[in-house]
């Protein structure tokens, strides 16, 4: 049975990078029939907020990424603390005590010797009184794993197979001195009691991969399957990271964008496989493939989020909008020829506020100086509504016998006196719609 899990702290709203990681977690499960787990790593008491952990699970759902199960892991602190002293019996935890100052004296003087800047262990030979000395002193120490200095070696599901020398990593650590469990530990705990098969996540966790690996080991675990997915970086492959504020999944939400055209970029995005739209849920789980991506930073344009909004709505019945339609006031016997006309010229349901004021209100006429005089004289050829689907083919023949014009120099003046814009629909199907033309008078 497939397990997998997303594991956000709620610290903050889910952005664009996040999705990417629940995502491919929840393609993974559902294709196999197995279990997805919504993990909350809340260890951190100031930052974790409930309205958080709520955010996320509502920008989830919107997208339909249901999960089989939450956890919290604020839930499981006694169990971290069991596996803590699991590490310590078996001599493979200890104490330090350096403070960040010297820790980072110890780094200079080490780069300054050409050596890799990994902690060197003196807290080994401290004696327990030298321990109680400095706890008496600066307080708890921290608490890390000692790594066994050999290679880590695992077949990636994206980066294929790595190997990382654990001689060149410090010592994790995995207790701050305040007590508070650190991911890294808390993480594998979870993921072992839990039985997590399948962990995807970015490719700046590598070396936490490695280091767990030998956690896991330790505590008699069995290692799940990793994949690494690459970054996501701006359309000029600029950091995503200063933009994040402006990705996150409610923002886009609020902007209009569908969790159709949302999905489908980012199941695809950084693979092999073309960009497709998928209607469903179901597809883009059926053509999930994490062997197609690759390890080069993948660039993300919000942008391209639209198109495929379009494509998305433009696809969708009037029942399926409903709802929407009614909100403007789109009278029920106008829903189906409004929407037929409007759903072809809108990039989200956003702009179908102004399509409708049109229709109700009218526009303010966009008339050029040496088009006034025609269409001063065309609209006294403009009969009064109701209007038909042949009103515009009834009327344009109309000016075109009184005045001679024809073709362009027709059609798109009064297209922009009656709606005031330079382009849109099919004006036999629009005009049906128009309960004032302002251009009239």
């Amino acid at each position: 049975m497939t397990t997998t899990r997303f594991a956000p702290s709620p610290t903050g709203y889910i952005h664009v990078g996040n999705l990417r990681t629940a995502l491919f977690n929840y393609l993974i499960a559902a294709k196999s029939g197995g279990t997805f787990i919504l993990r909350l790593d809340d260890t951190d008491p100031e930052r974790s907020k409930q309205e958080y952990a709520d955010a996320i699970m509502e920008d989830l759902e919107w997208l339909g990424l249901t999960w089989d199960r939450v956890e919290r892991q604020s839930d499981r602190l006694d169990r971290y603390e069991d596996a803590a002293q699991q590490l310590r019996d078996i001599g493979r935890f200890y104490e330090a005590f350096e403070t960040p100052t010297e820790l980072d004296l110890k780094r200079k003087k080490q780069l300054n010797m050409h050596k890799p800047p990994v902690y060197d262990r003196s807290a080994l030979a401290l004696s327990e009184d030298e321990k109680a000395a400095l706890r008496a002193e600066r307080g708890n120490g921290v608490w890390r794993f000692k790594l066994d200095h050999e290679r880590i070696e695992w077949t990636d599901g994206i980066l294929g197979d790595l190997s990382i020398d654990a001689a060149s990593v410090s010592d994790p650590v995995l207790i701050r001195g305040d007590g508070q469990f650190l991911y890294t530990l808390a993480s594998v705990c979870d993921d072992v009691d839990f039985g997590v098969t399948n962990v995807v996540r970015g490719s700046d966790h590598v070396t936490n991969t490695a280091t767990q690996i030998q956690i896991i080991q330790a505590l008699g675990g069995t290692l799940p399957a990793f994949a690494h997915h690459s970054l996501l970086t701006g359309p000029q492959g600029e950091a995503l990271s200063k933009r994040l504020g402006t990705l996150a999944l409610r923002d886009l939400r609020e902007a209009g964008v569908q969790p159709a055209a949302l999905l489908s970029l980012m199941a695809r995005l950084g693979s092999s496989q073309p960009v497709e739209l998928h209607g469903s849920l179901d597809e883009i789980i059926e053509g999930f493939d994490i062997s197609t991506f690759g390890a080069a930073p993948t660039k993300f344009d919000v942008q391209d989020l639209y198109p495929l909004t379009g494509r998305y709505l433009a696809g969708l019945s009037v029942s399926e909008v409903a709802a929407t339609l009614a909100e403007l006031g789109v009278p029920a016997e106008l829903a189906e020829p409004f929407w037929t006309v409007a759903r072809e010229n809108i990039t989200t349901l956003k702009d179908l506020g102004p399509w409708w004021t049109l229709c109700r209100d009218g526009a303010d006429p966009l008339i050029d100086d040496e088009d006034a005089d025609f269409i001063a004289q065309a609209m006294t050829l403009l009969p009064d509504g109701p209007y038909t689907a042949d009103s515009w083919g009834a009327w344009t023949n109309a000016v075109k016998d009184a005045t001679g014009r024809k073709g362009r120099g027709l059609f798109m003046p009064l297209r922009k006196a009656v709606t005031g814009m330079t382009n849109g629909p099919d004006m036999s199907a629009l005009m049906p719609l128009l309960q004032v033309i302002r251009a009239k008078g």
